[in-house]
């Protein structure tokens, strides 16, 4: 083989290598991107030093000013816990807490998620209905809606028993009903406007539909 032949043969394989690690890389950029693996005994500590004050370290809070945490889906808690921090751009955060904002400003994505993980790992209490007549009203409203208000059942999102649906719609079910009372108002006001839906249904609810369908809801096992 001359020495023209020998040339070519070291740049058509310089080539073929070149082609096949660039489809390689292509490859590895074209696979998704595994989600970060909770921690949770570093979301243990993050509740212990940081939350436990207002939520207990194991998420269940002993009254209705902050929610229970225990057994609420991480993806949820996630997602809450970003819409509390400032939006790009200076928008403010989709949820309006001076407190809350701080705390999740203070929390790394990763440390977002084992917190998450820890609270949704933790049993919760079960809570109970506290005012007898209007669970009626609070049920229907739950099963059914207000039709003439164009309001649809809770139970739509939120499932029969409570238990929510990850991400989107949060576990109700023996919830503090002064909290979901609170969170209802907040969408009224719209200090509260990470959820559309939400914010038009609690327009369309009166004070007193508010406390009936709450007060059910805290009692749902």
């Amino acid at each position: 083989m001359n020495r023209l032949s020998k040339s070519w043969k070291v740049l058509e394989f310089a080539i073929a290598a070149g082609l096949t690690a660039g489809v390689s890389i292509m490859a590895m950029a074209a696979e998704p991107v595994t989600p970060a693996k909770p921690d949770l005994a570093r979301g243990q500590a993050i509740a212990a030093q940081v939350c436990a004050a207002c939520h207990a370290a194991d998420g269940n809070s002993t009254g209705g000013a902050y929610p229970k945490l225990a057994g609420q889906h991480a993806e949820y808690l996630v997602k809450e816990l970003k819409d509390f921090k400032p939006q790009p751009g200076g928008k403010p955060p989709a949820r309006n807490n001076a407190i809350m904002a701080g705390f999740a400003s203070a929390l790394s994505d990763q440390d977002m998620i084992n917190v998450s993980a820890w609270f949704a790992s933790q049993t919760p209490k079960p809570g109970f209905a506290r005012d007898a007549k209007t669970v009626p009203e609070g049920q229907k409203i739950w099963r059914a809606g207000i039709a003439d208000k164009g309001v649809p059942a809770c139970a739509a999102c939120h499932g029969p028993t409570g238990q929510g649906i990850p991400v989107q719609y949060p576990r109700l079910s023996g919830q503090w009903s002064e909290y979901v009372v609170a969170q209802l108002y907040a969408f009224q006001q719209g200090t509260r406007n990470n959820n559309e839906p939400m914010r038009q249904i609690a327009h369309r609810l009166s004070d007193d539909e508010i406390k009936a369908v709450a007060d059910y809801a805290a009692g749902l096992h």
